[in-house]
């Protein structure tokens, strides 16, 4: 079942833009995830929004794109209209892409990481109060470990040793101020 409950914080932004697009005729079109997942994707957002406008939907393949395949997604996403790219490649893959891509395509793109897998119904949506708390990486990661834990470990490590350097560099500031009274 397709649902939003009103406490729901994950992705429900991804969906208000489609209602958003949906109310203002502006098309839309999605870039990523496996393709029986887009696919389902598709379907249940036609379901809600009947009248939205899905102009372009590619499941790209796993590898790196070469150069002419590049090329190639970024023309057919040109050519079918899109004005609004929702990137579900994973962090760091769609950053990665978008960043490569937003010269050449004149819409807007919106990394939403493994929402195509929530919404469409191949992963469960965190609990609320996990959701509150900022901790659906933590969900993921418990639901796929062997895939996520270095993904993880890497990007959340650095993370946190630079909040650690910068609380460091806090307390130093201010023990070195209360000895000098500065």
């Amino acid at each position: 079942m397709f649902t939003l409950t009103p406490h729901s914080i994950y992705n429900c932004s991804a969906l208000r833009l489609c209602e958003t697009a949906e109310k203002h005729f502006i098309s839309v079109g999605f870039y990523g995830g496996k393709k029986q997942v887009l696919d389902a994707l598709i379907w249940k957002i036609q379901k809600r929004y009947p009248f939205l406008k899905i102009v372009y939907a590619y499941s790209p393949p796993f590898h790196a794109l070469n150069l002419a395949e590049q090329n190639e997604v970024v023309e057919n996403i040109k050519q079918s209209g899109t004005k609004i790219l929702f990137v579900g490649l994973g962090c760091p893959k769609q950053e990665h892409w978008m960043s490569l891509s937003k010269q050449q395509l004149p819409l807007v793109m919106l990394g939403v990481g493994g929402a195509f897998d929530v919404l469409a119904g191949a992963k469960p949506y965190p609990p609320v109060w996990i959701q509150s708390l900022g901790l659906e990486w933590l969900f993921r990661l418990c639901l796929e470990p062997k895939r996520l834990w270095y993904r993880n470990l890497y990007h959340s490590s650095r993370f946190l040793l630079l909040i650690a350097l910068l609380n460091s560099i806090n307390l130093i500031k201010n023990v070195y101020s209360k000895i000098f009274n500065f």
